[in-house]
């Protein structure tokens, strides 16, 4: 995993490591379009930078709640 921790550019199963999730389930994200990777030739490759904004593009547990509290604001008329 060390090794993973310091390649930029991964294939299926080193992304499926760094991720901790199953070769398939890369596969079916791909299809579904919810995974960022690119195709060259037959074969996928994931940028570790691009991957990790878009695990930190998914998260659903913020630490702080600015963007609920500037919709709150918005709503109510007034400006932050």
């Amino acid at each position: 995993m060390e090794k993973i921790q310091n390649k930029q550019i991964m294939d299926i199963k080193e992304v499926s490591e760094y991720l901790g999730i199953g070769k398939s389930k890369i596969y079916s994200l791909i299809k579904m379009k919810k995974i960022p990777a690119s195709k060259i030739g037959r074969q996928y490759r994931f940028s570790k930078e691009i991957v990790d904004g878009w695990l930190r593009d998914k998260i659903i547990t913020k630490k702080d709640n600015t963007a609920t509290q500037n919709t709150v604001s918005v709503k109510s008329g007034e400006e932050k």
